[in-house]
């Protein structure tokens, strides 16, 4: 089954054309425009975490509340730089969520990407000790923290207290919540190391690697690598892919002011990224029959389960719910998509 959701970047500033003018506005839109994507029958709401910017910073309080105003669309994030985070602390924090939403959260998680702040996650306070890459850190407090989603006893107990000297657990737990994180893999190797791990993945716009061959084909190589890693761990459940995609139909004359010179992003562009080169993926503006077909001819569309549309939320949510029901209706269904309305 294909399945789409949309992929909020969580922007605000006060700036001409901007609905979202404050934090307030972002957060306070965010939750109707899920509410608007459930209607339509999308499948999922997922949101983009930075920290040091204009954009969303703490997710699990917006999940929670889109979890208690909607009933069926999955909500998640693309991606937690985990070496931001208390991995326990944050444990807590996604298992109230999904309970909140009824087992629907989806996590996407990683190291983290180029961000404003020198050293960010030190001014948190995480500092990798000597010898431990910020990457392993990141890993390491992933580790933690699905450890503890999974019920491992993560406390010394106070015989005292709890009559017991096994360890503790945090509280409270979700069921399920282990099987629905995601790594988000920026190239081949990380993502075979996701596979290895037992999470599912997330693959973005982009690709700290670059051979030569078209993005969307790079992008199908990683998910094909990634299940046969599965696969060879011989784990027991099905794993889920997801892709992101920049998707624009132009139906009408405000789509054509704000998007319509867009053409030049058809095209893959390579370029550097943290100091090495990466491969970005195009994006999709144009006539919803032609972004259509184009998707249709995508590899790694064709190969992912799930499908993110990243969307332009400083223009609004009516702006937003418009896209969405236009892709619903005259470009999804290329792709072997149809609406999840209950």
């Amino acid at each position: 089954m294909k399945r789409i959701g949309f992929l909020s970047f969580g922007h605000y500033q006060a700036i001409p054309g901007s609905r979202t003018r404050s934090a307030s506005d972002v957060l306070l839109q965010s939750i109707e425009l899920a509410e608007a994507a459930e209607e339509i029958g999308i499948d999922g709401a997922y949101f983009r975490v930075h920290h040091f910017a204009k954009q969303l910073a703490s997710p699990f309080p917006l999940l929670a509340a889109i979890g208690a105003r909607t009933s069926r669309i999955e909500i998640g994030t693309g991606v937690i730089d985990m070496r931001y985070e208390n991995a326990l602390y944050m444990a807590e924090e996604a298992a109230a969520a999904d309970l909140i939403s009824g087992g629907r959260l989806q996590l996407g998680v990683s190291r983290g990407s180029p961000e404003p702040a020198m050293n960010g996650a030190r001014t948190f306070g995480y500092v990798p000790p000597e010898g431990v890459t910020d990457a392993d850190l990141a890993r390491a407090k992933t580790e933690l923290f699905r450890a503890a989603i999974g019920g491992a006893g993560v406390a010394e107990p106070n015989p005292q207290m709890t009559g017991s000297y096994e360890p503790l657990a945090i509280e409270p737990q979700s069921p399920g919540l282990s099987d629905r994180i995601w790594w988000g893999a920026g190239s081949r190797a990380t993502g075979q190391w996701a596979a290895e791990q037992g999470m599912n993945l997330m693959s973005s716009t982009l690709l700290t690697e670059d051979t030569g061959v078209p993005f969307d084909q790079l992008q199908a190589e990683q998910i094909a690598m990634y299940r046969a890693a599965w696969a060879e761990q011989g784990w027991e459940r099905t794993p889920r892919v997801s892709i992101s995609r920049s998707v624009i139909p132009i139906t009408t004359d405000e789509d054509r002011a704000y998007f319509g010179a867009r053409s030049s992003e058809n095209q893959d562009q390579v370029g550097y990224i943290d100091g090495g080169i990466a491969r970005f993926g195009k994006s999709y503006t144009g006539e919803p029959d032609q972004i259509a077909a184009e998707l249709a001819a995508d590899a790694a569309v064709q190969a992912a389960d799930t499908v993110l549309l990243t969307v332009p939320n400083q223009l609004g949510v009516d702006y937003n719910a418009r896209l969405l029901q236009t892709i619903a209706d005259h470009v999804a269904p290329a792709i072997g998509w149809t609406p999840n309305l209950g």
